[in-house]
Protein backbone atom coordinates (compact mmCIF):
# COMPACT_ATOMS: atom_id res chain seq x y z
CA UNK A 1 0.00 0.00 0.00
CA UNK A 2 0.90 3.56 -0.98
CA UNK A 3 2.07 5.75 1.82
CA UNK A 4 0.09 8.50 0.59
CA UNK A 5 -0.68 9.97 4.31
CA UNK A 6 2.66 11.49 3.94
CA UNK A 7 1.81 13.53 0.64
CA UNK A 8 0.07 16.53 1.88
CA UNK A 9 -0.97 19.74 -0.58
CA UNK A 10 0.61 21.80 2.16
CA UNK A 11 3.53 24.35 2.01
CA UNK A 12 6.54 22.32 3.19
CA UNK A 13 7.88 23.48 6.51
CA UNK A 14 11.00 25.18 6.15
CA UNK A 15 13.13 23.12 8.79
CA UNK A 16 11.80 19.98 6.66
CA UNK A 17 13.40 21.55 3.39
CA UNK A 18 16.49 23.02 4.62
CA UNK A 19 17.62 19.78 6.00
CA UNK A 20 16.53 17.89 2.67
CA UNK A 21 18.37 20.67 0.26
CA UNK A 22 21.41 19.48 2.65
CA UNK A 23 21.04 15.77 1.54
CA UNK A 24 19.74 16.68 -2.13
CA UNK A 25 23.39 19.13 -2.41
CA UNK A 26 25.32 16.11 -1.86
CA UNK A 27 23.54 13.39 -4.58
CA UNK A 28 26.60 14.61 -6.61
CA UNK A 29 29.65 16.97 -6.49
CA UNK A 30 28.76 19.52 -8.50
CA UNK A 31 25.37 20.22 -5.50
CA UNK A 32 28.31 21.70 -3.55
CA UNK A 33 28.90 25.07 -5.74
CA UNK A 34 24.94 25.45 -5.07
CA UNK A 35 24.62 29.43 -3.52
CA UNK A 36 20.93 30.50 -3.09
CA UNK A 37 21.94 33.37 -3.32
CA UNK A 38 24.12 33.72 -5.70
CA UNK A 39 21.65 32.59 -7.72
CA UNK A 40 19.29 35.23 -6.80
CA UNK A 41 21.87 38.12 -7.48
CA UNK A 42 21.89 36.07 -11.25
CA UNK A 43 18.62 36.73 -11.53
CA UNK A 44 17.78 40.10 -10.42
CA UNK A 45 20.74 40.80 -12.80
CA UNK A 46 19.78 39.20 -16.19
CA UNK A 47 18.28 41.25 -18.21
CA UNK A 48 14.70 41.59 -18.91
CA UNK A 49 14.83 39.71 -22.48
CA UNK A 50 16.00 36.67 -20.67
CA UNK A 51 13.15 36.36 -18.14
CA UNK A 52 11.11 32.99 -19.40
CA UNK A 53 7.81 35.05 -17.31
CA UNK A 54 8.52 38.19 -19.24
CA UNK A 55 8.07 36.61 -22.61
CA UNK A 56 4.88 34.33 -21.62
CA UNK A 57 3.51 37.75 -19.90
CA UNK A 58 4.37 40.19 -23.22
CA UNK A 59 2.80 37.34 -25.54
CA UNK A 60 -0.23 37.37 -23.22
CA UNK A 61 -0.82 40.85 -23.10
CA UNK A 62 -0.10 41.22 -26.89
CA UNK A 63 -2.07 38.21 -28.06
CA UNK A 64 1.02 36.34 -29.79
CA UNK A 65 1.80 32.55 -29.77
CA UNK A 66 5.39 32.14 -28.67
CA UNK A 67 7.41 29.55 -30.54
CA UNK A 68 9.83 27.11 -28.37
CA UNK A 69 12.01 24.21 -30.13
CA UNK A 70 13.35 21.00 -28.64
CA UNK A 71 16.96 20.99 -28.61
CA UNK A 72 20.15 19.95 -26.69
CA UNK A 73 23.53 17.87 -27.48
CA UNK A 74 26.26 16.33 -24.47
CA UNK A 75 28.78 18.93 -24.95
CA UNK A 76 28.35 22.27 -23.13
CA UNK A 77 30.28 24.10 -26.26
CA UNK A 78 28.13 22.54 -28.92
CA UNK A 79 24.96 23.50 -26.58
CA UNK A 80 25.58 26.84 -26.53
CA UNK A 81 26.53 26.48 -30.72
CA UNK A 82 23.08 24.52 -31.18
CA UNK A 83 21.27 27.19 -29.23
CA UNK A 84 22.44 30.35 -30.69
CA UNK A 85 22.00 29.08 -33.99
CA UNK A 86 18.54 28.45 -33.14
CA UNK A 87 17.91 31.41 -32.01
CA UNK A 88 17.10 33.69 -34.35
CA UNK A 89 13.71 31.50 -35.53
CA UNK A 90 12.02 30.91 -31.86
CA UNK A 91 11.17 33.45 -29.11
CA UNK A 92 12.38 31.20 -26.35
CA UNK A 93 14.68 28.44 -26.09
CA UNK A 94 14.96 24.79 -24.37
CA UNK A 95 17.55 22.71 -22.89
CA UNK A 96 16.39 19.18 -23.13
CA UNK A 97 17.85 17.03 -20.44
CA UNK A 98 20.03 13.90 -21.52
CA UNK A 99 18.27 10.13 -20.65
CA UNK A 100 20.77 9.46 -18.25
CA UNK A 101 20.14 12.51 -16.43
CA UNK A 102 16.43 12.10 -16.01
CA UNK A 103 17.03 8.48 -14.20
CA UNK A 104 19.68 10.16 -11.80
CA UNK A 105 22.49 8.67 -13.09
CA UNK A 106 25.10 11.08 -13.32
CA UNK A 107 28.29 8.43 -13.60
CA UNK A 108 26.70 7.35 -16.94
CA UNK A 109 25.92 10.94 -18.44
CA UNK A 110 29.98 11.70 -17.13
CA UNK A 111 30.94 8.61 -19.08
CA UNK A 112 28.65 9.67 -22.03
CA UNK A 113 30.08 13.09 -21.87
CA UNK A 114 33.69 11.95 -21.82
CA UNK A 115 32.91 9.50 -25.15
CA UNK A 116 31.00 12.48 -26.89
CA UNK A 117 34.65 14.20 -26.40
CA UNK A 118 36.24 11.56 -27.76
CA UNK A 119 34.40 11.32 -30.65
CA UNK A 120 33.72 14.78 -31.84
CA UNK A 121 30.06 14.70 -31.67
CA UNK A 122 27.59 14.09 -29.36
CA UNK A 123 26.49 10.46 -27.70
CA UNK A 124 23.85 11.96 -25.23
CA UNK A 125 20.38 12.30 -26.09
CA UNK A 126 20.43 15.74 -24.80
CA UNK A 127 22.22 18.32 -22.24
CA UNK A 128 23.81 16.85 -19.01
CA UNK A 129 23.02 19.94 -16.45
CA UNK A 130 23.81 18.17 -13.32
CA UNK A 131 26.97 17.27 -14.93
CA UNK A 132 28.23 20.11 -16.28
CA UNK A 133 27.18 21.73 -12.78
CA UNK A 134 26.42 25.67 -12.19
CA UNK A 135 29.38 27.05 -13.90
CA UNK A 136 28.59 25.17 -16.72
CA UNK A 137 25.28 26.31 -16.85
CA UNK A 138 26.38 30.03 -15.83
CA UNK A 139 28.22 29.55 -19.57
CA UNK A 140 25.38 28.69 -21.40
CA UNK A 141 23.09 31.09 -19.80
CA UNK A 142 26.05 34.09 -20.44
CA UNK A 143 26.05 32.86 -24.00
CA UNK A 144 22.45 33.40 -25.19
CA UNK A 145 20.48 36.53 -25.21
CA UNK A 146 16.82 34.65 -24.80
CA UNK A 147 15.03 33.05 -22.04
CA UNK A 148 15.96 29.01 -21.14
CA UNK A 149 13.42 26.57 -20.10
CA UNK A 150 14.54 23.06 -18.39
CA UNK A 151 12.91 20.35 -20.57
CA UNK A 152 13.73 16.95 -19.11
CA UNK A 153 11.36 14.12 -17.84
CA UNK A 154 12.42 13.32 -14.35
CA UNK A 155 10.41 11.82 -11.26
CA UNK A 156 13.37 13.20 -9.27
CA UNK A 157 14.80 16.56 -10.26
CA UNK A 158 15.33 18.48 -7.04
CA UNK A 159 19.15 18.52 -7.93
CA UNK A 160 18.70 19.36 -11.48
CA UNK A 161 16.43 22.36 -10.49
CA UNK A 162 18.61 24.15 -7.60
CA UNK A 163 21.90 23.63 -10.33
CA UNK A 164 19.93 25.23 -13.18
CA UNK A 165 17.72 27.86 -11.02
CA UNK A 166 20.75 29.16 -9.24
CA UNK A 167 22.50 29.51 -12.95
CA UNK A 168 20.10 31.49 -14.39
CA UNK A 169 17.22 29.12 -16.42
CA UNK A 170 13.98 30.89 -15.71
CA UNK A 171 11.67 28.28 -16.30
CA UNK A 172 11.76 24.65 -15.11
CA UNK A 173 9.08 21.62 -17.09
CA UNK A 174 7.61 18.91 -15.04
CA UNK A 175 5.70 17.67 -12.61
CA UNK A 176 5.18 14.56 -10.13
CA UNK A 177 2.58 13.12 -12.36
CA UNK A 178 3.51 14.04 -16.13
CA UNK A 179 7.29 13.03 -15.45
CA UNK A 180 6.02 9.55 -13.40
CA UNK A 181 3.34 8.01 -15.00
CA UNK A 182 4.44 8.21 -18.60
CA UNK A 183 8.33 8.05 -18.26
CA UNK A 184 8.23 5.56 -15.76
CA UNK A 185 7.48 2.45 -14.31
CA UNK A 186 8.42 1.83 -10.99
CA UNK A 187 8.42 5.02 -9.03
CA UNK A 188 5.88 5.46 -6.54
CA UNK A 189 3.53 8.28 -7.10
CA UNK A 190 3.92 9.33 -3.54
CA UNK A 191 7.50 9.57 -3.75
CA UNK A 192 7.69 11.61 -7.34
CA UNK A 193 4.49 14.02 -6.26
CA UNK A 194 6.60 14.66 -3.06
CA UNK A 195 9.69 15.28 -4.89
CA UNK A 196 8.13 18.08 -7.58
CA UNK A 197 6.56 19.59 -4.15
CA UNK A 198 10.57 20.02 -3.52
CA UNK A 199 11.12 21.29 -6.52
CA UNK A 200 7.88 23.86 -6.38
CA UNK A 201 9.08 24.77 -3.04
CA UNK A 202 12.86 25.93 -4.68
CA UNK A 203 10.39 28.38 -7.26
CA UNK A 204 8.38 29.20 -4.45
CA UNK A 205 11.81 30.37 -2.67
CA UNK A 206 12.58 32.64 -5.55
CA UNK A 207 9.72 33.98 -5.51
CA UNK A 208 9.66 35.24 -2.08
CA UNK A 209 12.92 37.19 -3.50
CA UNK A 210 11.24 38.68 -5.92
CA UNK A 211 12.76 36.46 -8.63
CA UNK A 212 9.64 34.86 -10.68
CA UNK A 213 10.90 31.32 -11.72
CA UNK A 214 7.90 29.77 -14.45
CA UNK A 215 6.96 26.35 -13.63
CA UNK A 216 5.19 24.03 -16.66
CA UNK A 217 3.89 20.79 -15.73
CA UNK A 218 4.40 18.59 -18.95
CA UNK A 219 0.73 18.23 -21.14
CA UNK A 220 0.83 15.33 -23.47
CA UNK A 221 1.27 12.80 -20.91
CA UNK A 222 2.05 9.62 -23.19
CA UNK A 223 1.86 11.67 -26.67
CA UNK A 224 -0.79 8.71 -27.42
CA UNK A 225 -4.34 9.49 -28.04
CA UNK A 226 -4.91 10.60 -24.45
CA UNK A 227 -8.29 12.39 -24.61
CA UNK A 228 -8.18 16.28 -23.44
CA UNK A 229 -9.76 15.61 -19.83
CA UNK A 230 -7.28 13.10 -19.09
CA UNK A 231 -4.21 15.50 -19.38
CA UNK A 232 -6.47 18.44 -18.22
CA UNK A 233 -6.84 16.55 -14.69
CA UNK A 234 -3.48 15.92 -14.53
CA UNK A 235 -2.36 19.70 -15.50
CA UNK A 236 -4.74 21.14 -13.37
CA UNK A 237 -3.42 19.02 -10.34
CA UNK A 238 0.03 19.22 -10.92
CA UNK A 239 -0.87 23.27 -10.95
CA UNK A 240 -2.43 23.62 -7.92
CA UNK A 241 0.52 21.63 -6.03
CA UNK A 242 3.29 24.51 -7.49
CA UNK A 243 0.33 27.22 -6.55
CA UNK A 244 0.36 25.82 -3.12
CA UNK A 245 4.74 25.92 -2.40
CA UNK A 246 4.25 29.45 -3.75
CA UNK A 247 4.84 29.05 -7.52
CA UNK A 248 3.26 32.64 -9.27
CA UNK A 249 3.70 31.82 -13.03
CA UNK A 250 2.60 28.57 -14.10
CA UNK A 251 2.33 27.28 -17.67
CA UNK A 252 -0.25 24.56 -18.61
CA UNK A 253 0.15 22.47 -21.33
CA UNK A 254 -2.22 20.65 -23.96
CA UNK A 255 -0.51 18.04 -26.66
CA UNK A 256 -2.20 18.28 -30.26
CA UNK A 257 -4.62 15.35 -30.98
CA UNK A 258 -5.37 16.05 -34.59
CA UNK A 259 -9.05 17.11 -34.73
CA UNK A 260 -8.95 20.83 -35.42
CA UNK A 261 -12.39 21.53 -33.08
CA UNK A 262 -10.84 19.60 -30.40
CA UNK A 263 -7.62 21.09 -30.38
CA UNK A 264 -9.38 24.05 -30.02
CA UNK A 265 -11.23 23.72 -27.47
CA UNK A 266 -8.77 21.53 -25.14
CA UNK A 267 -7.01 24.82 -24.94
CA UNK A 268 -9.89 27.08 -24.51
CA UNK A 269 -11.30 24.79 -21.80
CA UNK A 270 -7.89 24.71 -20.27
CA UNK A 271 -7.78 28.21 -19.52
CA UNK A 272 -11.44 28.21 -17.87
CA UNK A 273 -10.83 25.36 -16.01
CA UNK A 274 -7.62 26.26 -14.49
CA UNK A 275 -9.18 29.74 -13.59
CA UNK A 276 -11.95 27.81 -12.06
CA UNK A 277 -10.30 25.01 -9.72
CA UNK A 278 -7.34 27.34 -8.64
CA UNK A 279 -10.18 30.28 -7.50
CA UNK A 280 -11.76 27.03 -5.69
CA UNK A 281 -8.90 26.10 -3.98
CA UNK A 282 -8.27 29.44 -2.69
CA UNK A 283 -5.54 30.92 -5.03
CA UNK A 284 -5.36 34.68 -7.11
CA UNK A 285 -2.60 35.83 -6.60
CA UNK A 286 -1.39 33.67 -10.20
CA UNK A 287 -0.14 34.49 -13.45
CA UNK A 288 -1.35 31.87 -15.55
CA UNK A 289 -0.44 31.25 -19.78
CA UNK A 290 -0.97 27.83 -22.01
CA UNK A 291 1.69 26.06 -24.18
CA UNK A 292 0.25 23.68 -26.68
CA UNK A 293 2.39 21.02 -27.85
CA UNK A 294 2.37 19.81 -31.60
CA UNK A 295 2.17 16.02 -32.57
CA UNK A 296 3.95 14.00 -30.07
CA UNK A 297 3.21 10.50 -31.50
CA UNK A 298 4.87 8.78 -34.67
CA UNK A 299 5.68 10.95 -37.47
CA UNK A 300 5.79 10.42 -41.68
CA UNK A 301 9.19 9.89 -42.63
CA UNK A 302 8.64 11.89 -45.54
CA UNK A 303 9.63 15.57 -45.01
CA UNK A 304 6.50 17.04 -47.04
CA UNK A 305 4.07 14.72 -45.02
CA UNK A 306 5.37 15.53 -41.34
CA UNK A 307 5.81 19.66 -42.77
CA UNK A 308 1.75 19.18 -42.91
CA UNK A 309 1.58 17.45 -39.32
CA UNK A 310 3.76 20.76 -38.08
CA UNK A 311 1.32 23.20 -40.21
CA UNK A 312 -1.85 21.42 -38.71
CA UNK A 313 -0.40 21.80 -34.91
CA UNK A 314 0.39 25.67 -35.51
CA UNK A 315 -2.74 26.22 -36.88
CA UNK A 316 -4.95 24.75 -34.12
CA UNK A 317 -2.50 26.68 -31.50
CA UNK A 318 -3.57 29.65 -32.91
CA UNK A 319 -6.67 29.97 -32.92
CA UNK A 320 -7.11 28.32 -29.76
CA UNK A 321 -5.49 31.20 -28.36
CA UNK A 322 -2.20 29.20 -26.77
CA UNK A 323 0.61 31.70 -25.20
CA UNK A 324 3.37 28.77 -26.73
CA UNK A 325 3.79 26.23 -29.02
CA UNK A 326 6.59 23.47 -28.74
CA UNK A 327 7.50 22.87 -32.13
CA UNK A 328 8.21 19.57 -33.53
CA UNK A 329 10.70 18.88 -37.24
CA UNK A 330 10.11 16.91 -40.56
CA UNK A 331 12.75 14.70 -38.67
CA UNK A 332 10.94 13.56 -36.07
CA UNK A 333 10.62 10.10 -37.68
CA UNK A 334 14.17 9.38 -38.35
CA UNK A 335 15.54 10.28 -34.92
CA UNK A 336 17.22 13.02 -32.97
CA UNK A 337 16.42 15.94 -35.27
CA UNK A 338 19.44 18.64 -36.40
CA UNK A 339 19.72 22.07 -36.08
CA UNK A 340 19.07 22.49 -39.83
CA UNK A 341 15.67 20.12 -39.13
CA UNK A 342 14.71 22.19 -36.33
CA UNK A 343 14.93 25.48 -37.87
CA UNK A 344 12.78 24.29 -40.63
CA UNK A 345 10.20 23.34 -38.11
CA UNK A 346 10.47 26.60 -36.56
CA UNK A 347 10.50 28.54 -39.71
CA UNK A 348 6.83 26.44 -41.22
CA UNK A 349 5.29 27.38 -38.00
CA UNK A 350 6.25 30.74 -38.20
CA UNK A 351 4.43 31.08 -41.41
CA UNK A 352 1.51 29.24 -40.37
CA UNK A 353 1.51 31.66 -36.94
CA UNK A 354 1.69 34.93 -39.44
CA UNK A 355 -0.86 33.59 -41.89
CA UNK A 356 -3.65 32.94 -39.40
CA UNK A 357 -2.53 36.38 -37.15
CA UNK A 358 -4.95 38.42 -38.55
CA UNK A 359 -7.61 36.00 -39.34
CA UNK A 360 -10.74 36.52 -36.56
CA UNK A 361 -10.82 33.88 -33.85
CA UNK A 362 -12.50 30.22 -34.86
CA UNK A 363 -15.73 29.85 -33.18
CA UNK A 364 -17.66 27.07 -34.00
CA UNK A 365 -20.74 25.10 -32.92
CA UNK A 366 -18.68 22.23 -32.71
CA UNK A 367 -15.58 23.64 -30.87
CA UNK A 368 -18.70 24.96 -28.02
CA UNK A 369 -19.68 21.35 -27.80
CA UNK A 370 -16.39 19.87 -27.42
CA UNK A 371 -15.14 22.94 -25.15
CA UNK A 372 -18.67 21.70 -22.85
CA UNK A 373 -17.84 17.74 -22.84
CA UNK A 374 -14.26 18.09 -22.00
CA UNK A 375 -15.53 20.24 -18.70
CA UNK A 376 -18.04 17.71 -18.09
CA UNK A 377 -15.36 15.26 -18.12
CA UNK A 378 -12.63 17.51 -16.28
CA UNK A 379 -15.36 18.19 -13.38
CA UNK A 380 -16.49 14.76 -12.79
CA UNK A 381 -12.61 13.56 -12.41
CA UNK A 382 -11.83 15.89 -10.50
CA UNK A 383 -14.71 16.08 -8.08
CA UNK A 384 -13.76 12.07 -7.19
CA UNK A 385 -10.17 13.29 -6.80
CA UNK A 386 -10.95 16.00 -4.47
CA UNK A 387 -13.17 13.06 -2.34
CA UNK A 388 -10.76 10.26 -2.17
CA UNK A 389 -8.32 12.62 -1.07
CA UNK A 390 -10.94 14.41 1.69
CA UNK A 391 -10.16 17.70 -0.05
CA UNK A 392 -6.60 16.89 -0.30
CA UNK A 393 -5.33 17.17 -3.84
CA UNK A 394 -2.03 15.36 -3.76
CA UNK A 395 -3.75 12.85 -1.26
CA UNK A 396 -6.57 12.70 -3.60
CA UNK A 397 -4.16 11.64 -7.12
CA UNK A 398 -2.07 8.89 -5.63
CA UNK A 399 -5.67 7.11 -4.81
CA UNK A 400 -7.24 8.64 -7.79
CA UNK A 401 -4.50 6.50 -9.45
CA UNK A 402 -4.83 3.44 -7.36
CA UNK A 403 -8.19 2.81 -7.97
CA UNK A 404 -8.25 3.52 -12.03
CA UNK A 405 -10.49 7.29 -11.66
CA UNK A 406 -7.31 8.64 -13.05
CA UNK A 407 -5.96 6.53 -15.53
CA UNK A 408 -3.52 7.53 -18.34
CA UNK A 409 -3.23 5.63 -21.79
CA UNK A 410 -0.29 3.70 -23.03
CA UNK A 411 1.62 4.56 -19.95
CA UNK A 412 3.95 2.42 -18.41
CA UNK A 413 3.79 3.17 -14.77
CA UNK A 414 2.37 0.07 -12.55
CA UNK A 415 0.51 2.49 -10.71
CA UNK A 416 -1.47 3.35 -13.87
CA UNK A 417 -4.54 0.90 -14.04
CA UNK A 418 -4.39 1.18 -18.26
CA UNK A 419 -7.61 0.12 -18.48
CA UNK A 420 -8.50 3.68 -20.09
CA UNK A 421 -8.67 3.38 -23.99
CA UNK A 422 -8.76 5.75 -26.52
CA UNK A 423 -10.25 5.63 -30.11
CA UNK A 424 -10.78 8.20 -32.90
CA UNK A 425 -14.47 9.11 -34.31
CA UNK A 426 -15.27 9.66 -37.39
CA UNK A 427 -13.94 12.96 -37.74
CA UNK A 428 -10.85 12.17 -36.01
CA UNK A 429 -11.11 13.09 -32.26
CA UNK A 430 -10.09 11.57 -29.81
CA UNK A 431 -13.09 9.39 -27.77
CA UNK A 432 -13.41 7.05 -24.79
CA UNK A 433 -13.80 3.19 -26.56
CA UNK A 434 -13.25 1.88 -22.54
CA UNK A 435 -13.54 4.63 -19.71
CA UNK A 436 -12.19 1.36 -16.86
CA UNK A 437 -12.68 3.19 -13.85
CA UNK A 438 -12.64 6.66 -14.48
CA UNK A 439 -15.67 8.44 -13.29
CA UNK A 440 -17.38 10.01 -16.29
CA UNK A 441 -21.30 10.37 -16.34
CA UNK A 442 -23.60 8.00 -18.33
CA UNK A 443 -25.19 10.61 -20.95
CA UNK A 444 -21.56 11.39 -21.63
CA UNK A 445 -20.47 7.85 -22.17
CA UNK A 446 -23.82 7.62 -24.22
CA UNK A 447 -22.12 10.11 -25.99
CA UNK A 448 -18.15 8.24 -26.90
CA UNK A 449 -20.47 5.31 -27.52
CA UNK A 450 -22.35 7.09 -30.62
CA UNK A 451 -19.49 9.44 -31.92
CA UNK A 452 -17.45 5.62 -32.03
CA UNK A 453 -20.72 3.72 -33.88
CA UNK A 454 -21.18 6.34 -36.37
CA UNK A 455 -17.56 6.04 -37.30
CA UNK A 456 -18.08 1.98 -37.51
CA UNK A 457 -21.16 2.15 -39.39
CA UNK A 458 -19.16 4.37 -42.10
CA UNK A 459 -16.23 1.90 -41.98
CA UNK A 460 -18.65 -1.10 -42.56
CA UNK A 461 -17.23 -2.44 -39.49
CA UNK A 462 -17.49 -3.10 -35.85
CA UNK A 463 -16.43 -1.40 -32.86
CA UNK A 464 -13.42 -3.74 -32.04
CA UNK A 465 -10.12 -3.13 -29.84
CA UNK A 466 -8.63 -3.09 -33.62
CA UNK A 467 -9.52 0.33 -34.80
CA UNK A 468 -7.31 1.93 -31.20
CA UNK A 469 -4.20 -0.26 -33.03
CA UNK A 470 -5.38 1.36 -36.48
CA UNK A 471 -5.33 4.99 -34.81
CA UNK A 472 -1.96 4.72 -33.54
CA UNK A 473 -0.37 3.83 -36.56
CA UNK A 474 -2.06 6.62 -38.64
CA UNK A 475 -0.52 9.86 -38.70
CA UNK A 476 2.34 8.03 -39.24
CA UNK A 477 0.89 6.47 -42.62
CA UNK A 478 -0.27 9.54 -43.59
CA UNK A 479 -3.72 9.58 -42.22
CA UNK A 480 -5.41 11.29 -38.91
CA UNK A 481 -8.03 8.50 -39.11
CA UNK A 482 -6.81 4.24 -38.74
CA UNK A 483 -9.42 3.65 -41.64
CA UNK A 484 -9.06 -0.44 -42.83
CA UNK A 485 -7.36 -0.18 -46.01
Amino acid sequence: MTKYLSIENKKLDSSVYEAERDQVLQTWHTGRDVDFKNGLLRHRNMADAKKFSDALANAETQGQTILQPRAGVALLREHIQLLSDLSPYCDVLPTTVDAYTRHNRYEEAQKGIEKSRAAGTSLLNGFPPVNHGVDGCVRLIDSLSKPVQVRHGTPDARLMAEITLAAGFSSFEGGGISYNIPYAKNVPLARSIRHWQYCDRLVGLYEEEGVRINREPFGPLTGTLVPPFISHAVALIEGLLALTQGVKCITLGYGQAGNLAQDIAAIRSLRKLAHHYFAEFGHDDYVLSTVFHQWMGGFPENEAQAYSVIALGAAAAKFAGATKIIVKTPHEASGVPTMEANRAGLQATRQMINMIRDQKPLDTREIDQEVDIIEREVHAVMKKVIFLGGGDIGRGAVLAFEAGVMDVPFAPAKVNAGRMTPVRDNHGAIRVFDHGSIPLPEDVLAFHREKIAERAAVEGRDVSFEMVVDDVRAISSSKLIGRPA
